[in-house]
């Protein structure tokens, strides 16, 4: 057969068949690996008879729609243009007419009645609850925090939401209005050894690890996953088994999501068929609807009930950190972090196997930072997923992540426009973009934002599609803008040339701190494990840079230091004169530590997730340095 008839599905179906990578380099992605995602995604492409099939059924399934979203006080199209229709409003209000709905409909979700198609209709706003009006137009500051990382006297070795809320305490006495943590996602309690929180069981549930309990303080400096996981669950069972701790778990129940009892299920069934990955459970377990009977059966009911008692507990305790941070002062508090898929043998994937994409997993070109690329061994929904499923799971995870917090961050945000898609078991240079409905997500995110009354942060570093990030700003969207990633050819950026739309920082979790920049410390972990790296000559030159560039913004003097602190000093006061409506400093560069929380590309090389913060919450700001840091933030911030 001839190339072309694949060439025209693979468009068709949103496969980008040429794209270009940070180097403005046009990249033609080869028909082997577009025929191999199509199989993947369900339209087969070995010949012109199932190109033309596939081709049928790509139409079939656009048809299928069942939530149109509509932008508030503008015109709608309804699919299949009906003659006549009803509209039951959110509000229970109903009204019938014909042609376009009125553009007078409030923001929520509507359901539209009709002979032609029956689905939501999605009324959004034109902007999320933007940083601007959290601020009321003030430049805010914040901290950027690895939850685990956080000691307090009685953690048991890690940190945990009682943690969190001292930190926000602590931080909104500074004047500081927000905390932005790593993923508080759900892992695998029958695993306690997997730890990585951007590769999930589930973004609908919490990792129940996290609820605060008292056990005897720790001192190691790296964590002991499966040690400190169990000591915490036994006590969190124990909690259970008290009725006294209790108060508030019926009604949790009663009102819990359908994702969180599936949750427990899920795990319930995990500890006792002794493997977390559900792709390995017999047959009639491979599925919610077979597991639901036989499970109750062959599992005490008592031990699914345990489940639903960790993810209360997670969430009254995570509840109450956010509470702290607004008692105290803060106009945001808590930012949650929204990873950008989960394990494929995971909760998520069980109850939800015909929305998540199969055959491929997500991850990431090449670029500046990871010239091999990234194929990060998760899955996420697929764009017909959520086509055919009304986008509930997009909703359902975007409620989740707001339900306890001011703001979310959403990692890797160009998921909204396009995945890097990789075959299974193909390298991660040889995947290719797959185009996601972006407007549909996009007016969702404002929409549970404007609800919520909570900021949006999307995760825009990397190979970003033209456009991509103008469109976030129309619609209230901040971006982040990291240190790195503000260099140029001459130098850094200005701070006072950074966006107003977005969240400036000096570092995230998976590039170096700064101290560790400056000391060459990421250069040598590469070296250790034989990954690529910057020459030692580019870094030093890459120094002068900076302090060149520090020097200019008037917040350094002199040539550039030996030693770190002095670096990490200016870069909090660089982040904090920048033009960014919000700039969050991670806890690491205020401490001027020199290791990073993770090292892409690794997973035991490296002390991945565990690493702990040598200070107690208690006392870290009050520490003269760390104190100085927020101070040359905050007054670059004009506070």
């Amino acid at each position: 057969m001839s190339d072309a008839a694949t060439l025209r599905l693979a468009r068709a179906a949103g496969l980008a068949v040429r794209w270009t990578g940070q180097n403005n380099m046009r990249r033609t992605v080869e028909t082997g690996v577009l025929r191999g995602v199509l199989g993947a995604l369900g339209l087969p492409a070995a010949s012109s008879a199932q190109c033309r099939d596939s081709m049928a059924e790509l139409t079939r399934r656009n048809e299928r729609k069942l939530l149109v979203t509509a932008e508030a006080g503008l015109p709608c199209e309804l699919p299949g243009r009906p003659e006549r229709w009803r509209i039951i409003r959110e509000d229970g209000a109903e009204l019938t007419g014909d042609g376009a709905p009125p553009a007078t409909l409030p923001l929520g979700y509507h359901r539209v009645e009709s002979e032609e198609w029956n689905g939501t209709l999605a009324v959004t706003p034109r902007r999320a609850w933007s940083l601007r009006e959290a601020g009321d137009g003030r430049r805010l500051a914040g901290l950027a925090a690895q939850l685990y990382s956080l000691r307090r006297g009685e953690d048991g070795g890690c940190g945990d939401f009682a943690a969190l809320a001292e930190l926000a305490a602590k931080a909104a006495a500074k004047g500081l209005d927000a905390v932005a943590i790593s993923p508080v996602h759900a892992l695998f309690t029958a695993d306690p050894g997997r730890a990585a929180p951007y590769a999930p069981s589930s973004r609908m549930a919490l990792n129940p690890v996290y609820a605060g309990v008292n056990l005897p303080g720790i001192k190691d400096d790296l964590i002991d996953w499966p040690t400190v996981a169990a000591a915490r669950l036994a006590a969190l069972r124990q909690d259970y088994l008290n009725d006294a701790a209790k108060s508030g778990f019926d009604e949790f129940r009663r009102i819990a999501p359908p994702e969180i009892h599936w949750h427990a299920l899920f795990e319930t069934i995990a500890a006792a068929e002794g493997t977390t990955d559900w792709r390995r459970w017999p047959p009639d377990l491979a599925s919610p609807a077979a597991t639901a009977v036989r499970t109750t059966a062959r599992a005490a009911a008592d031990e699914i009930n345990f489940h639903l008692y960790l993810q209360f507990r997670a969430a009254r305790d995570l509840a109450a950190a956010q509470r702290t941070a607004k008692q105290n002062g803060m106009r945001i508090g808590l930012i949650t972090d929204l990873a950008a898929g989960a394990d494929p043998g995971g909760s998520d994937a069980w109850m939800r196997p015909e929305e998540m994409l199969r055959g491929l997993t997500i991850g990431a070109p090449p670029d500046l930072f990871n010239k091999e690329g990234q194929s990060w061994g998760l899955v996420t929904f697929s764009p017909f997923g959520h086509l055919d499923a009304g986008f509930s799971g997009w909703i359902g995870m975007l409620r989740a992540a707001l339900a306890h917090a001011g703001g979310v961050r959403i990692d890797h945000a160009m998921g909204m426009a396009r995945l890097w898609v990789i075959p299974d078991g193909a390298s991660a240079q040889d995947g290719v973009y797959l185009a996601y409905p972006s407007q549909d997500l996009i007016r969702l995110a404002a929409l549970e934002s404007r609800r919520h009354h909570a900021v949006i942060l999307a995760e825009d570093l990397g190979t970003v599609p033209a456009g991509f990030q103008d469109r976030l700003a129309a619609a209230g969207i901040a971006g982040l803008r990291v240190l790195w990633f503000e260099r140029r050819a001459r130098g850094f950026r200005p701070p006072e040339k950074w966006s107003q739309e977005a969240a400036a920082m000096t570092s995230t979790h998976d590039l170096p701190t700064v101290a560790g920049w400056w000391k060459g410390r990421d250069l040598a972990w590469r070296r250790h494990l034989g990954m690529q790296h910057e020459t030692s000559a580019a870094r030093e030159r890459a120094r002068h840079l900076l302090w060149h560039g520090f020097q200019r913004a008037g917040l350094a003097e002199g040539p550039p230091p030996a030693q770190s602190a002095p670096v990490a000093d200016a870069a909090a006061a660089f982040i904090g004169h920048s033009a960014s409506k919000l700039a969050l400093l991670p806890l690491e560069d205020a401490l001027a530590l020199e290791e990073q929380p993770n090292l892409p590309g690794t997973v035991y090389e490296h002390p991945n997730w565990r690493r702990r913060l040598p200070v107690e919450v208690g006392t870290m700001l009050e520490r003269p340095d760390v104190a100085a840091r927020l101070g040359a933030m905050q007054t670059g911030r004009g506070s």
